[in-house]
């Protein structure tokens, strides 16, 4: 028998999902939750709301609020249930959180037609994202980030992902959101640590893509860190803004190759997190990361000493500890082993982010290992002169 022929086909599909700003998302007077909702159906829209349990801790009216809104715009919306589940990396960490938000979903009658609401964190986000696209193969996800850092950074994107084998993200799905909505006015809730972590991504952002966004950064960093909200809600759009438009823009939404530009800094800061028993904000540990990579940028060449102390600056101007928390040598060996966990979690070569000029991002396929150890130990010991 001869063998058949193969059979080949190729499909696209388009993505659609905006990023919506408003304050007081919950109150009735905001029609915008509703039109989201609307848009998709005019009637009966099945809701499961999903809430960091710091949240709801900061805004103790919440459930209510959500359950009062609901009833406003009742021909639209049908809360199921509200669900209050870890804050934190143990949402990522401890497996009993997704399977509660599974667990609902399914006791909701949550289907590819319903909608699950996500109001928290990134970590919580993340993890309510993978329960919401591995439920029926994909119920639709709405995303309102509570934090500076998922306003700018973790909910912009197309990643879902929970920890496991100890390892960051370890299980995860790209699949887009229904829509993001940014409050504000959660952010007023925020301890100063979580306040300012989250501007580490948009110093990520702006130090390998947009000069101007750097100099902004440079020039508001005092009013950002002590809370000025005008000068947070811009970095926070211009962050969001620069994420949305490499998904869309950069030729590889779903990472199916080795390069993620938008991890400058992250091979160090995702071990730090886990070598500290994610003690270390994700943010705190990009600040880390990004000093610890321009440090061993400018060792090999890749930039001056004025761009070096630039970044670092900023850095301590936003407010960021950056001394390495690893106090021996097996520590420093094993930071270094999430060089090769990191190359192992994209798949194929190494590639890593570094800059070789504000703005400018140069990435490299291999890292010589004396250097690096120069520049953790440069770090550790804090001995990189800032101007």
């Amino acid at each position: 028998m001869k063998n058949l022929p193969s059979i080949q086909q190729s499909f696209k599909v388009q993505y659609n999902y905006k990023l919506d700003f408003t304050q007081n998302l919950f109150s009735a007077e905001n029609t915008l939750l509703a039109n989201l909702l609307k848009a998709y159906s005019a009637s009966g829209n099945k809701v499961l709301a999903v809430i960091d349990e710091g949240v709801a801790r900061a805004h103790p009216t919440l459930v209510n609020d959500i359950k009062n809104y609901a009833n406003s715009y009742k021909d639209i919306i049908q809360v199921q249930d509200v669900l209050i589940v870890d804050g934190g990396e143990q949402a990522k960490v401890k497996p009993t959180n997704l399977e509660r938000v599974l667990g609902a979903i399914n006791d909701s009658h949550i289907c590819r037609h319903s909608f699950v609401l996500a109001i928290g964190g990134g970590a919580v986000i993340d993890m309510v994202g993978y329960a919401a696209t591995t439920a029926h193969r994909g119920v639709k996800l709405i995303r309102v980030p509570t934090t500076v850092l998922a306003q700018n950074d973790a909910a912009v994107g197309v990643k879902n992902g929970i920890n496991y084998f100890e390892k960051k993200n370890f299980l995860g799905s790209f699949s887009p959101p229904f829509a993001i909505v940014n409050d504000l006015e959660f952010l007023k809730t925020l301890e100063q640590r979580d306040w300012i972590a989250g501007i580490a991504e948009a110093v990520k952002v702006a130090a390998i893509k947009d000069v101007d966004f750097f100099n902004f950064l440079e020039s508001n960093a005092t009013k950002m860190a002590e809370r000025n909200m005008e000068a947070t809600a811009k970095m926070i759009h211009r962050c969001a803004e620069l994420h949305m438009q490499h998904i869309a823009q950069g030729g590889d939404p779903f990472e199916s190759g080795s390069s993620r530009p938008l991890d400058f800094g992250h091979w160090a800061a995702h071990k730090l997190e886990q070598m500290t028993n994610y003690q270390l904000r994700h943010g705190e540990a990009v600040a880390m990361g990004i000093a610890l990579d321009v440090t061993y940028a400018n060792e090999i060449g890749l930039i001056d000493t004025n761009t070096l102390n630039r970044v670092i600056k900023l850095l301590e101007e936003i407010g960021f500890e950056l001394a390495l928390p690893v106090h021996s040598e097996a520590e420093i060996e094993e930071l270094l082993h999430g060089i090769e966990e990191f190359r192992e979690h994209l798949g194929g070569q190494l590639t890593i982010t570094l800059i070789n000029g504000i703005g400018m991002k140069y990435d490299v396929h291999e890292i010589d290992l004396n250097h690096m150890k120069k520049a953790i130990n440069l770090r550790k010991a804090s001995k990189v002169v800032t101007l």
